[in-house]
């Protein structure tokens, strides 16, 4: 598959220290939000980025291992499901991209950013609409963002199987929330999401597996 991107960080130079940020698991009922953060190496384009939703878990997990090696620098960062409940989905976000980028063993001059905002950082940022599809760096973070969380969700459906975690990550799937209406909550959910509120109001706890 061929690279896609990479008109906007064209503006950059390799001295700036480009990173790019993006996040996985913005709408499930379930588990954390994981944002990532990367500084990919411009004397070694990895071919193959392109959106996370876009690729196969297989492709993800090759170019997780790749970007991993190879990159200059990468980090992860998140806000678990307390945190989400407490401060909401959004600030858990920015929290968790704040996270990702102070993880960065290297300093970025620039953080460029998938979506419509950024969060508050300690250098210059850009807000990219869809980035993930235009930016090497940000794919290359949904990417690790994606891998990170499904593999978090993979651990958590060993604990509570009944709710199918590995097949739907958390995401409000017909089969989640039939096991949610179901079985209950169980720990990992997200209570301030209506169908978790409305199933926790039925009184049903669940059990770990």
């Amino acid at each position: 598959m061929p690279q896609q991107n990479l008109h906007i960080q064209d503006n950059f130079t390799a001295d700036m220290m480009v990173a790019g940020v993006d996040e996985a698991g913005r709408g499930p009922l379930a588990g954390p939000v994981v944002a990532a953060a990367v500084v990919l190496d411009p004397g070694y384009p990895i071919d193959g980025l392109a959106d996370s939703k876009t690729l196969s878990a297989a492709t993800r997990d090759e170019l997780a291992e790749e970007i991993r090696c190879h990159a200059l620098a990468w980090a992860l960062g998140s806000a678990g499901h307390q945190e989400i409940d407490q401060i909401n989905i959004l600030a858990a976000t920015m929290l968790a991209m704040q996270r990702a980028v102070a993880g960065l063993r290297l300093t970025p001059r620039h953080v460029l950013v998938d979506g419509n905002r950024c969060p508050d950082l300690p250098c210059p940022a850009t807000a990219i609409v869809k980035g993930d599809s235009k930016v090497a760096a940000i794919s290359a973070a949904s990417i690790l963002a994606k891998v990170a969380r499904d593999n978090e969700m993979q651990e958590w459906d060993k604990r509570y199987p009944q709710y199918g975690f590995t097949r739907h990550k958390g995401y409000p799937t017909r089969a989640h929330v039939q096991a949610l209406q179901l079985h209950g909550p169980c720990e990992c959910h997200r209570h301030s999401f209506a169908p978790v509120r409305k199933a926790r109001a039925a009184g049903i706890q669940a059990d770990s597996g």
